[in-house]
C-alpha cells in the first residue's frame, strides 16, 4: 500500500509548490508541493480502503519516508475521534514527538495526538514526559497536543486538573526564550481566556513578566 500511496502523492505534487515548501520550513526533507485538502482528500480514501491494523501500519510507512507530505498524510490517517482500539495509534503517535522538527508537521501530529488524548485523558501523563525533553519541539507538543483542555466553560474536576497541570508546564516554560516555546505558551492562554479568564489573568500577573512581551500580549488578547 505504501507503494501506491506516495505514487498518488507524488502524482498530485507541484514541483514549483514544492520549492516554495522547502524554503518556507527549512526542514531538510523532500516536499511534493501538496496543499493540506489534497492531502485530506487522499487520507480519506485511504481511510476508506484500510483496516484499521492496515491504516496504522500506511501512517507508520509514509511517516519513515520522511517526504513532508507524507508525514502529514501519516498525521491525517490517525486524526479521528473514534478509533477503536486506539493503544496501536497512539504508542505510533508518541514515537513520533521525538521526531518532531518543523511545526507544520508537528501540529499536524499533535491534532492527531488530541483525539488520543481526550479519549484517554489517563494519557497525560505520557505528555508530561514531553516537556522535559530535550527537542524543543517535542516540549512544546506537550501544550499543543493538550490544547482541548482549554475549551471548557464548565470544566468537570479531571478537566480541571488536566488545565491545571498544563499550566505548570506552562509557567516553567516561561524561562524558556525559544520563540515557538513562548508562542506556544501564549497560544495555549488565549486560548484558555476565552473560556477561563480568571486562571489566565491569574497566570499573567504571576508569570507574565518571565514571558517574552510578545507572548505576553497574544496571550492576554482577549481579555478586558
Amino acid at each position: 500500500m505504501i507503494a501506491q500511496a506516495l505514487a498518488q502523492l507524488e502524482a498530485a505534487g507541484d514541483p514549483e509548490q514544492a520549492a516554495i515548501a522547502a524554503a518556507y520550513h527549512k526542514a531538510d526533507r523532500r516536499y511534493l508541493g501538496l496543499k493540506v485538502p489534497q492531502i485530506e482528500a487522499l487520507t480519506s480514501q485511504w481511510r476508506a480502503e484500510c483496516s484499521l491494523e492496515d491504516r496504522i501500519q500506511l501512517a507508520a510507512d509514509l511517516w519513515d519516508s520522511n517526504i513532508h507530505e507524507a508525514r502529514i498524510a501519516a498525521a491525517k490517517l490517525l486524526t479521528q475521534a473514534r478509533i477503536k482500539p486506539d493503544e496501536a495509534a497512539w504508542d505510533l503517535i508518541c514515537a513520533w514527538v521525538p521526531q518532531f522538527d518543523a511545526w507544520a508537521i508537528a501540529d499536524h501530529a499533535c491534532i492527531a495526538a488530541q483525539k488520543r488524548i481526550t479519549a484517554d485523558p489517563a494519557r497525560i501523563d505520557t505528555v508530561e514526559g514531553w516537556t522535559h525533553s530535550e527537542n524543543m519541539w517535542a516540549r512544546r507538543a506537550a501544550l499543543v497536543a493538550t490544547l482541548p483542555f482549554t475549551k471548557q466553560n464548565f470544566p468537570k474536576p479531571f478537566e480541571l486538573a488536566i488545565r491545571d497541570r498544563v499550566l505548570t508546564w506552562a509557567a516553567a516554560y516561561c524561562d524558556d526564550k525559544d520563540w515557538f516555546i513562548q508562542k506556544a505558551v501564549a497560544w495555549w492562554l488565549r486560548d484558555l481566556s476565552k473560556h477561563d479568564p480568571a486562571r489566565t489573568a491569574a497566570f499573567l500577573e504571576e508569570h507574565g513578566p518571565r514571558m517574552k512581551s510578545f507572548a505576553r500580549k497574544e496571550a492576554a488578547q482577549y481579555l478586558g
